[in-house]
């Protein structure tokens, strides 16, 4: 706990720590700048910015399950991620924040094998204000969550190289995860799937995120083994795939809310309105708008509107 004392004496005169100082930091803090000349990952290192460890990971494994940790990643933060779990978030609780704004951001680099990943394996984990950067073509999930109760808040996904397959994958179990705040921007030619693939996990929210890509399958693709109560609104989806399909239920079971406030973008105007969702069980709640052509309003999703009884 050490730590605490030289990091709020800078934001309270005379080194004051307050409830509030309590309520965003109630664990221990590290750091984490791979462009720090002291930077290491060893003994001693990650409690101060001024000699910060050198590797996310090795900062995850410094912290304390369901303590609050919180490691913070500095401006200009870059690491090269090259195999399964090279970034494991494997330690319940903690927090994870990027500093930095646009090339700023730290920056995750998936340029070696396609099933490199960053991954959220441990329960009330959350990540905020990282690029992620799909920098080899077919990449298989670059980021992937198995655990309950995560958050990914204002984190960017980018392809760089090639075409993702896909970029956030939801794996079985990941119950009540919530992405927000989140840009896709995957490559415009195809061989994309989806953005955000789901897999048998209840209750995920996808708010506020801008998603666009060449999606063979659906912009979010809920696949595999069925979903409950997912939730999907105020959010931008723009597929330059022919299919478009912005949402897609893959196993026609899964149930939750479409809307409101999205807005969805097809490729041309031979486009099918009404199936730019697909999945018989959703509840579509309006305004849900889509287009399909250049230089026209969009038009009111035309679902059977619900009948009075």
């Amino acid at each position: 706990m050490a730590n605490r004392t030289p990091l709020f004496s800078r934001k309270q005169p005379g080194g004051v720590y307050t409830i509030a100082d309590m309520q965003d930091h109630p664990g221990n803090i590290f750091f984490v700048d791979s462009g720090h000349t002291s930077a290491e990952d060893g003994a001693g290192f990650g409690q101060s910015p001024d000699s910060p460890c050198a590797t996310l990971d090795y900062a995850v494994g410094l912290c304390t399950a369901s303590n609050g940790d919180v490691i913070y990643v500095m401006p200009g933060h870059a690491e090269a991620i090259a195999a399964d779990s090279d970034v494991d978030i494997d330690v319940a609780g903690i927090t994870v924040i990027g500093l930095g704004k646009g090339a700023a951001r730290p920056t995750f680099t998936f340029a070696t094998a396609i099933t490199a990943d960053f991954k959220l394996a441990a329960a009330s984990t959350y990540v905020e204000n990282i690029l992620f950067l799909s920098g080899i073509d077919a990449t298989t999930g670059i980021v992937e969550v198995s655990a309950a109760d995560c958050s990914i808040v204002n984190c960017e996904f980018r392809d760089a190289t090639g075409q993702a397959t896909d970029c956030l994958v939801i794996t079985d179990g990941s119950d009540r995860l919530k992405v927000l705040g989140c840009t896709f921007n995957m490559a415009a030619a195809a061989g994309a799937d989806s953005a955000i693939a789901i897999v048998s996990s209840d209750d995920v929210e996808i708010a506020d995120c801008k998603i666009y890509g060449n999606f063979a399958v659906g912009g979010i693709d809920l696949r595999t083994t069925a979903s409950a109560r997912i939730s999907i609104h105020d959010c931008t989806i723009w597929t330059a795939n022919a299919a478009d399909i912005c949402i897609v239920d893959t196993i026609t079971g899964s149930t939750g809310t479409i809307g409101p406030n999205l807005n969805l973008i097809l490729l041309d105007d031979a486009a099918n309105v009404t199936e730019a969702v697909t999945g018989a069980t959703f509840y579509m709640l309006r305004e849900v708008f889509v287009t399909n052509a250049v230089n026209q309003g969009s038009l009111l999703i035309n679902w059977t509107a619900v009948a009075d009884s």
